[in-house]
């Protein structure tokens, strides 16, 4: 019986049990995972320095020249004399925001209108760079909505939607995100902070 096993490369239990065994991953490591996976560009950085010519090398690298600030915190990343930031945007434009939560279940960026304001997601250009820290990584979209409750107790954002596909180019078949195509050329500068 081993023989034909072997001749016809039939699966032993063995098999069939190493591959039901689950992988622990680490919280940054299963969001790595999963949004690479859908298609997500990131790069990590130690400190601002790192995290300044990461994002110098991103809008090279593709050749952005307009910036739009959804996020005005965020204009320490560049000099003004290097990139054109305008107020208002095109499909040509680029967007640079922050996030509320990265979601390691499932590779998403949750949003709310603390970023984007009253905008749809899918009204926005294709290209976002979203700048974001390791300790706003949470486990599931559950303990995502949670941090938003607690940190904001008194005026609870609205407008919150996620990211869920980074290729712009594939299209979901999910019933589920049926007429919720938000997909995004997007490039996660992640700053670790913990």
């Amino acid at each position: 019986m081993n023989l034909f096993k072997k001749l016809f490369n039939l699966p032993t239990k063995e098999d069939a049990e190493i591959k039901k065994q689950e992988v622990k991953l680490s919280l940054d490591d299963l969001f790595v995972h999963n949004f690479v996976k859908k298609g997500g560009k990131f790069l990590y950085s130690i400190n601002k320095q790192e995290l300044i010519s990461n994002f110098k090398k991103v809008i090279a690298e593709n050749n952005w020249e307009d910036i739009h600030l959804l996020d005005t915190r965020l204009d320490f990343l560049f000099d003004k004399k290097s990139i054109n930031v305008v107020s208002s945007y095109n499909e040509d434009t680029t967007i640079l925001t922050s996030c509320e939560h990265l979601i390691a279940e499932n590779g998403d960026i949750l949003f709310s209108s603390n970023q984007l304001k009253s905008t749809r997601l899918k009204e926005f250009p294709q290209n976002f760079i979203v700048f974001a820290t390791t300790s706003q990584l949470v486990k599931d979209t559950g303990q995502g909505l949670t941090g938003i409750k607690s940190k904001f107790k008194s005026s609870l954002p609205t407008n919150i939607t996620s990211v869920k596909n980074y290729n712009i180019n594939n299209n979901d078949d999910n019933f589920l995100n049926h007429g919720n195509n938000n997909s995004k050329n997007l490039y996660l500068l992640l700053l670790e902070d913990l």
